[in-house]
């Protein structure tokens, strides 16, 4: 299980502390911590509210399936990619390809 990121100086140390990797459909910024967190990010070019809300469940979805394969704990942030569609298919395999590139799922 993980919990969320919420505060502003957390994202801002992950911004500017963080490794990055990059998927077709992800960015990821990581950093050790002490436990799984996650944060998401979710810019208004992806659309209204309802099309970001929706983004952002997803990604929540495909982090939650994936974090426990990780093997050290850490503080994610998501960043998707703009396209044509969203699925939650795809963010799956590109936060697990990122993910495996990077050493941090098993």
């Amino acid at each position: 299980m993980y919990t969320r990121l919420k505060k502003n100086n957390d994202f801002k140390k992950l911004f500017t502390r963080g490794k990055k990797c990059f998927s077709p459909a992800l960015i990821v910024l990581y950093m050790p911590s002490d436990t799984v967190r996650l944060g998401v990010c979710v810019s208004k070019k992806h659309g209204k509210s309802v099309q970001r809300n929706r983004i952002k469940r997803l990604l929540r979805e495909a982090f939650r399936k994936v974090c426990g394969g990780l093997t050290k704990p850490c503080s994610v942030i998501l960043i998707p990619k703009q396209a044509e569609e969203y699925t939650f298919a795809g963010f799956e395999r590109s936060l697990r390809s990122a993910l495996k590139r990077e050493g941090l799922l098993a």
